[in-house]
């Protein structure tokens, strides 16, 4: 029997109140006990009611079923009672896990035994924390910035102390604040913002930026604003090899060097997800490839355990970037001084070759062009696969649905199957790349599938946690496994 438009009001309003209810507690897991909280790896600090609503509905593309804040809230209720140490809980996996496998046992009882290595600890976080430092303030590099502010908790882990820029005008200050403030794509930053111009200082909820003016890597003294053994992460691209970088670590507190931009010689281009533990401290310098690099890596990786791949092309539709022209002018690349705003740009990429780097068993095995498009942000990957092994496309989707829930790439790897998604849709994304099921094409050993990924906002993301490698600063995260291993994960695995 249909419901009534009075009860499914009634049961909205009661979802919303239980809603309502779990921000505070999320509030207070966060700031008293530094515990992330997530649905599937979407944080749930700072966020609306409607969002926390929004998260729990997507649950459903994620596990074929909506998750129940009847179950999510009492669970987050349970741990703020346990005095827990610093965390990241994804709570819709701890939800499952719980439902799979309590054996009878009390929420209490199987909360303490899941999260006994930090029950009782309160807010405990053996991590050290590690100054950073943003050369270059541009798209990329306020973005990072949106994402260090938000992960600021406690003021472990990583610190955004301060960003380096070239002095524009007189109110350079305002003006870099106010860029950070808004964004004709991200939207509004969530907080407030404040400028002191006599110390030259941003500061974005509670967070003191300190803004200093150089065009010189090498001469800039850190340590005169506090800051010291710190991770500079180059956001220019204006040096890509080991001797331009280098110039960072002549800079008085300068530590270790990211470059947000592919490396070239011998230089790490890490992909997390993929290479990431082969992060040493004796890397001083290490580069977090391209976003196109980024986005595709993790999938050509799961394909190519479960299929093997023999060869394959990759076709980037990119949205384009600072580097074109608005309107025909002199460019030295080809094409490239054609009007972005008004034309597809067919141009080179180098992601194919640079997958090799992060994953050598794909060597020589891709090729691959762009084509800029006229749109800001969220560009779209087409990988045309030749496989060792046959397989359909019902399987292909299955086994990266899985992927995307319960395998280490999880982060990096996101799945959905609505008929009606766009390119906007998937601006603000936090993983690498997100696969599209619905445009997947499996003939036997052919396989094309259609990637989008958020080339500013996810590739960001990519290159915190990068950060978060090379400064050792991740906080354990629970539950640690998942609750049975699905049968291709397993086979991907060797298992």
């Amino acid at each position: 029997m249909s419901q009534t438009s009075d009860s499914c009001l009634d049961k909205w309003m009661g979802r919303e109140a239980l809603a309502e209810a779990m921000i505070p507690v999320i509030g207070r897991l966060y700031r008293e006990n530094n515990v992330v909280t997530s649905i599937h790896g979407r944080s749930l600090i700072n966020k609306s009611t409607m969002n926390i609503l929004k998260a729990h509905r997507f649950a459903r593309r994620m596990s074929n079923h909506e998750l129940l804040l009847e179950e999510t809230a009492p669970l987050l209720n349970a741990l703020s009672e346990l005095e827990l140490g610093a965390a990241a809980i994804d709570i819709a996996r701890l939800t499952e896990k719980f439902r799979a496998e309590g054996n009878g046992a009390s929420l209490d009882e199987y909360l303490r035994a899941e999260l006994a290595e930090i029950v009782g600890k309160r807010g405990a976080d053996d991590r050290t924390s590690t100054d950073v430092v943003l050369y270059g303030f541009g798209r990329i590099g306020r973005l990072l910035a949106r994402i260090l502010i938000e992960k600021a908790g406690g003021g472990h882990g990583l610190r955004l102390r301060a960003i380096v820029v070239r002095k524009g005008s007189d109110n350079d200050l305002v003006k870099r604040a106010s860029l950070l403030r808004r964004d004709s794509v991200h939207g509004s930053f969530e907080g407030t913002i404040r400028v002191d111009e006599e110390a030259n200082t941003i500061t974005a909820n509670g967070v003191q930026i300190q803004v200093i003016y150089s065009d010189n890597p090498a001469t800039v003294d850190y340590t005169a604003y506090g800051i010291k053994d710190a991770l500079v992460v180059d956001n220019t691209g204006r040096w890509r090899d080991a001797d331009g970088l280098s110039q960072h670590l002549q800079s008085k507190g300068a530590a270790r060097v990211l470059l947000t931009a592919p490396g070239k010689g011998e230089l790490k281009n890490i992909v997390h997800g993929i290479n990431h533990r082969d992060i040493s401290d004796d890397d001083k310098i290490v580069t977090a490839a391209s976003c196109t690099t980024n986005a595709i890596t993790p999938v050509l990786k799961a394909i190519n355990d479960k299929f093997g791949i023999i060869h394959g092309h990759v076709e980037t539709v990119h949205s384009f970037t600072n580097d074109q022209n608005l309107i025909d002018n002199f460019h030295k690349g080809d094409r490239r001084g054609r009007s972005a705003a008004l034309n597809m740009v067919i141009t080179e990429t180098g992601a194919a070759k640079a997958v090799a780097k992060a994953l050598p068993q794909l060597q020589g095995k891709l090729t691959g062009n762009a084509i800029r498009v006229p749109t800001p942000d969220v560009s779209m990957a087409i990988l045309n696969l030749n496989l060792e092994k046959g397989t359909t496309r019902d399987e292909v989707n299955d086994f990266l649905r899985e992927m995307s829930l319960h395998s280490d790439l999880r982060k990096q790897i996101d799945y959905i199957d609505s008929p009606d998604v766009v390119s906007t849709d998937f601006v603000g994304s936090r993983r690498a790349g997100i696969v599209d099921g619905l445009a997947t094409i499996a003939n036997d050993k052919n396989l094309v599938l259609y990637v989008w990924y958020d080339n500013e906002f996810g590739y960001s993301c990519q290159v915190v946690r990068v950060m978060e490698e090379m400064a050792g600063v991740n906080p354990p995260s629970f539950p640690a496994r998942d609750v049975v291993a699905p049968i291709a994960v397993l086979e991907a695995a060797g298992a």
